[in-house]
């Protein structure tokens, strides 16, 4: 398996936010982990860079064990989170936010190739590459959010909560970016709330509810669960 975590648990304090989770992603595969509010998503790939620590468990990387690296380290090998809420610099222009993506690169024809890439995949953001990020709107700003991480050259994509707070047809083109993005050979792994969104593009998808998982299985079987219908996608 390209990169799984295995039996991982993480406590804040004295509270566990996930406990004996186990997760594969497989080499240019989409996974989702769909999951109410507080369920712990957001912790598993906060464990899988390395931003906090697990109790129990490991975590390996296209065959290596990786639980001992920096965050830093990670990221050099591959893996990319775009996080919840964006993150953005509100006040650097949107080429300045793209080039931050870059830091830990030095191969600059490949960073200008991904450049390339990102204003193909992010027209609107060509037409605004001098415009502060701030003044995008919700949508534009979650494009550039994925447009930075991809400038980091991801061979696994992490997207934390791409679809909170965009509307339904933006919701819809996240999708297609998704689907874009994994079409050039990167692993995503998405964590959502939004269950359509979610099973819409994933291959494999895993419930996740107060921090443990209690289903995993291809799109279909989740998205046929009587659980995932009731809770998730509305009937």
């Amino acid at each position: 398996m390209f990169a799984e975590l295995r039996n991982i648990s993480v406590y804040y304090h004295k509270s566990m936010a996930i406990k004996d989770v186990t997760v594969s992603v497989p080499e240019a595969g989409v996974v989702s982990i769909i999951g109410a509010n507080g369920a712990g998503k957001s912790t598993i790939l906060k464990s899988l860079l390395g931003m906090v620590p697990n109790r129990e468990g490991e975590i390996v990387f296209d065959g290596e064990s990786i639980g001992d690296l920096e965050t830093a380290e990670r990221v050099k090998k591959g893996i990319v989170l775009v996080p919840e809420g964006r993150q953005l610099f509100p006040y650097l222009p949107v080429i300045t936010n793209l080039k931050l993506g870059a830091t830990v690169r030095r191969d600059r024809a490949g960073i200008a190739e991904s450049m390339e890439y990102v204003l193909q995949l992010f027209p609107r953001l060509k037409e605004r590459l001098k415009q502060n990020a701030g003044t995008l709107s919700g949508g534009e700003q979650q494009m550039l959010a994925i447009g930075r991480g991809l400038m980091a050259n991801p061979r696994l994509l992490c997207l934390d909560e791409p679809s909170v707070g965009l509307a339904p047809i933006v919701v819809e083109q996240v999708g297609e970016v998704i689907q874009d993005i994994n079409g050039r050979g990167i692993s995503v792994l998405l964590v959502e709330q939004n269950a359509h969104l979610a099973l819409g593009v994933c291959q494999t998808g895993y419930v996740l509810e107060v921090g443990r998982v209690v289903m995993e299985g291809d799109r279909e079987t989740i998205r046929c669960s009587e659980i995932v219908r009731k809770a998730y996608l509305g009937g």
